[in-house]
């Protein structure tokens, strides 16, 4: 794809945003719900386009957690419909007012939510992000620009013209969801630099394509950044609770960014706790430090790397610490900032941890796998920030908008 030829595509996406910021919250909402009905009808087609990516990228040797990530299933693409119908039943945010008062001379202020306009996102090898995105988008009065991995494109486009039919059949803009065919790298940094006709841009994937971001991108942008996630079970722990919600934040989904990468254990539990652990956690490849490793026999040594690592596979490493400060030390050190979760029955360790662990989320007896836009009754998510501008965790429509300061006067002039 030449630079016009991406130019061209991005100026219709535009041109549809001005048109989608206007419809009624009701029509955007009935686009939504055709989509999801058009997704499940005709999800042979979805499938039949997903089979052919997987068999070329096994063909390749993609590993199995990216496998995983890029199929999809008759029960993924009904998850899919129902993201959809879930975010058009939520409120709408656009024209939301967030606050407002009456200065001494009589104008009145508001702060109102509007669309940003254009939302580029730039994902790997994940299908339903296809539809999760532009769902979101489309809900918030924002067109969707996507550009997803070669990999995945087969996919990819079977989804966008599903969505594509469901915005026509709606009475809005086609437009307002357009995928970049041109999965090149120099499309990519292109895509990167369209300042002025993207206005937010959202990355979804490794490192790799975090750094050419950092390097490359003119486009203001939220990061989706590692899920480096850490379970701390406490010295007052139900051990029972640990041991489920460590198998499920571990084990329930690996190659995605809210499994647990990391698990940290008090010294008082870690004895009961890992023996127990050994057994439930045999299918995973631990690597633990000298102390847990006398409880874990089937355990490497961890390295200093491995304590920084994202794994996205069965692989966890396990440490032991003498108290909270330990814990937290070691989850301040280590982070990525994504999810951290304690498990405690002491409400002073609880709120502590809570306080003072820097993430975009922080889990109190309860798996990191529910770090998910839909699990958090938000239909779905464009990404999950692990920054702190302008959004931070999960984000749903309301993420997708920014805020307008409406002033509304009656013939003042400034003195």
């Amino acid at each position: 794809m030449t630079s016009q030829s991406l130019d061209l595509l991005a100026r219709g996406v535009r041109a549809a945003s001005r048109t989608l910021a206007k419809a009624p919250s009701a029509t955007r909402d009935d686009a939504l719900r055709i989509a999801a009905d058009l997704l499940v009808g005709e999800g042979t087609v979805v499938l039949d386009a997903n089979q052919g990516d997987l068999e070329r990228s096994k063909l390749v040797g993609m590993d199995p957690a990216a496998l995983d990530r890029l199929a999809l299933s008759a029960a993924r693409l009904e998850q899919m419909a129902e993201g959809l119908r879930s975010v058009a039943s939520l409120p709408d945010p656009v024209g939301e007012v967030l606050d407002g008062w009456v200065r001494p001379n009589g104008l009145r202020v508001e702060r109102v939510r509007v669309p940003l306009g254009v939302v580029g996102v730039i994902y790997e090898n994940r299908p339903n992000v296809t539809s999760d995105a532009a769902g979101l988008c489309v809900k918030s009065g924002n067109a969707a620009f996507l550009r997803g991995s070669a990999s995945a494109l087969t996919s990819n486009r079977a989804v966008v013209a599903i969505l594509r039919r469901a915005l026509a059949k709606a009475g809005l803009p086609q437009d307002a969801v357009a995928l970049v065919e041109d999965t090149s790298h120099e499309t990519a940094v292109e895509f990167m630099r369209l300042r002025g006709l993207i206005d937010c841009l959202v990355p979804r994937g490794g490192r790799a394509l975090i750094a050419s971001l950092l390097e490359h991108a003119t486009v203001p942008y939220v990061l989706d950044g590692d899920g480096n996630c850490h379970v701390y079970v406490d010295a007052s722990a139900d051990l029972d609770m640990a041991e489920a919600i460590v198998v499920n934040a571990k084990m329930q989904r690996p190659g995605v960014c809210n499994a647990a990468e990391t698990l940290l254990v008090h010294a008082d539990v870690a004895a009961d706790l890992l023996t127990r652990l050994s057994q439930s956690l045999a299918e995973v490849e631990l690597v633990a430090d000298d102390r847990a490793r006398r409880y874990l026999p089937s355990a490497s040594a961890a390295t200093e790397s491995d304590f920084a690592t994202e794994f996205l596979a069965m692989k966890l490493a396990v440490g032991v610490v003498d108290d909270l400060d330990g814990a937290i030390e070691h989850i301040t050190r280590y982070s990525s900032g994504h999810s951290e979760a304690i498990v405690t029955r002491d409400v002073e360790s609880a709120d502590r941890f809570v306080r003072e662990v820097d993430a975009a989320a922080v889990l109190v007896n309860a798996s990191t796998r529910f770090v998910d836009g839909s699990e958090l009754g938000l239909g779905a998510e464009v990404g999950i920030s692990t920054q702190k501008l302008h959004a931070r965790g999960p984000m749903g429509p309301r993420e997708l908008t920014c805020v307008k300061w409406v002033i509304r006067g009656a013939g003042q002039v400034r003195g």
